[in-house]
Formats: C-alpha cells, structure tokens, sequence
C-alpha cells in the first residue's frame, strides 16, 4: 500500500480508502458480520482511511463501524465523518452551528471514539451557502481548536461549492465524488486552485456509482440515457480487451498526483481485496484513453442541490 499526503495536514493516506455506506445496506442489504470482517480486511490490507456519516443507513453505519473498530487501537486509523445531512430530501439537510455539534457527539457515541480525524459538512450543495460560510465552517473550526476533531473539510457533487469554500475559509480537505474518473475529469479544472490553497483531495466513486461495472447502475442513477448508453459500451469495452471495468476505472481515478485517497466502499471482505490489488496494478493508458474517447461528446454530469450552487 501506498500512501500520500492530505493537503497541508499531516495526514498520510493510503491511497485506497475504504468508504463505509455499505455498512449502511444502502446499496444492499447486508450481513453486518461480513461489513465488519471487511472493515477488519481492509485494515490488515494497509488501508488506513475510513469515511462514514450519519446519513448512510441512517446512522446504521456508523453503529456498525463503531462495532468493528472496538478493540482496535486509534493510532491504526484515521477515520472521518460529517455533519448536515441526515435524509434523503431537503428538510433533512442542517447546517446550523446546534446540530453540527450534536451530530459530532452523536456519531462519536455510535462509533466509540473521543475525536475523528476529520469531520466533513456534508453535501452542501444542498445547504444555504451563506449559512455554511458564515455558521457552518466556523462551527468546524471552533471544533477543531476545541480538540473535538483535527481538520475539517467539505463535500458535495458540484465543483462551484468547493471553489466557493476555499475562496471563503480555510478548510483543509474536500471529499469530492464522481468528478475525477474515466466518465468525467472535471475536477481537474479546479485541482490548480486547491493545490494553491494546501487544500487535501479525497475523491470518491471512482467507477461514477455504477456506471463503470459490470452489474450496471443502479435505477436511481441520476444520469442521463446517454450517460447510461456510453457507460454500457465502455464496460463492453473492457470486457472484450479481458479488464475488469471496475479495475481500470480505479487505476485512473487513482492516477493524479494531487488525490490523496481514492474512496471505495464494499461490505465484501473479497471485494476489497481485489481492489487494494487492482490498485497496485499498472493504468492501461491505452484502454483508459479508448474509454475516455466514448464519453467525449457526452454530458456526464447531472444535478444535485439548489439551482444556484450548481457549476
């Protein structure tokens, strides 16, 4: 395993992280057994990186990650979590200074630590900018000088919300998600500006949630048909050259210097596995570019939060 530093922090992340919403049975339902047998893989793996919230399998999976961390020793990870989404629709979204504080207290109680490493705001696309400047972000750094957390960071799906953070505050990190894969390399456009800023990048669901997989997307896939239509022929692509399309979409969005971390989630102690090889694996630059040629003329992106904080 290899590892990479966060930013300005001085954290070292392994390259593959391990994202815990499985644990949540958001994807499928699944045996909380095999979530803590993976979690406990991963770490013997050297992966060194868990990210969970509140929001997935409403706080299901932070009670079962609390579970399988019991007895390990902190020093052994670095775990982060978030605070201002908790349900799938715009009232459960909070970003008042109150209910970050008490969702920091909450998740530390489900997940049987005194601190997490990082504590991102999550989603905040879907939050009122002005708020998340003005109360949110200084929430974060109140917590941070209190010792409750050591860094702080954002999310979300729309580049616009990371530029605005770091123009407005000093966070440490973002977690962005599908924006730096074979399907789509906007993020790239503002990697410049974060590296200016010492601000650490974590990049998740490098195969777009789904779209890079042999199983397909799942229904609720926010893309659009010709979206959905390229991604079938890239992972036919891959097939026919005997790649897994999983694999490759993991060596290329893994493949920048500027990504600490690249965030996979899996309840299968065996998926993991394979991913933490793939990863060691050489990119084919030559596949890689054939794929990336499919969704050249293709708008790979979608909406999520309000209409203003779109890109």
């Amino acid at each position: 395993m290899q590892y990479r530093q966060l930013g300005k922090t001085n954290l070292k992340l392994s390259t593959v992280s391990y994202g815990a919403s499985p644990l949540g049975s958001v994807f499928r339902n699944i045996s909380e057994k095999d979530g803590i047998k993976t979690v406990h893989k991963a770490l013997d793996l050297g992966v060194n990186y868990i990210d969970v919230s509140p929001y997935y399998g409403a706080t299901v999976a932070e009670t079962v990650l609390g579970k399988a961390l019991k007895g390990i020793s902190r020093d052994k990870y670095i775990l982060s979590t978030k605070a201002g989404r908790y349900g799938p629709d715009f009232p459960d979204f909070d970003f008042s200074e109150k209910r970050i504080r008490q969702s920091l207290t909450e998740s530390c109680n489900r997940l049987g630590v005194d601190n997490v490493d990082i504590l991102f705001l999550h989603d905040i696309e879907f939050g009122n900018m002005q708020q998340v400047k003005d109360e949110a972000l200084p929430c974060l750094q109140a917590l941070k000088d209190e010792g409750h957390i050591r860094y702080i960071g954002v999310t979300g799906y729309p580049l616009k919300v990371f530029s605005e953070s770091i123009e407005a505050f000093d966070i440490d990190c973002i977690l962005t998600y599908c924006r730096h894969g074979l399907h789509d390399i906007s993020l790239k456009n503002i990697i410049p500006s974060l590296d200016e800023a010492g601000v650490g990048i974590i990049n998740a669901s490098p195969t777009g949630m789904g779209l890079l997989t042999e199983r397909g997307a799942p229904e609720w896939h926010p893309g659009s048909k010709a979206l959905l239509d390229a991604s079938k022929r890239a992972v036919a692509l891959c097939v026919s050259q005997g790649v897994d399309p999983t694999a490759l979409a993991l060596q290329y969005a893994m493949n920048h210097p500027s990504i600490a971390s690249t965030v996979v989630g899996t309840a299968n102690p065996l998926n993991i596995e394979k991913n933490v090889k793939w990863a060691e694996n050489a990119l084919n630059v030559e596949l890689a570019e054939q794929v990336r040629r499919i969704f050249a003329d293709v708008d790979c992106t979608w909406s999520s939060g309000y209409p203003e904080n779109q890109d």
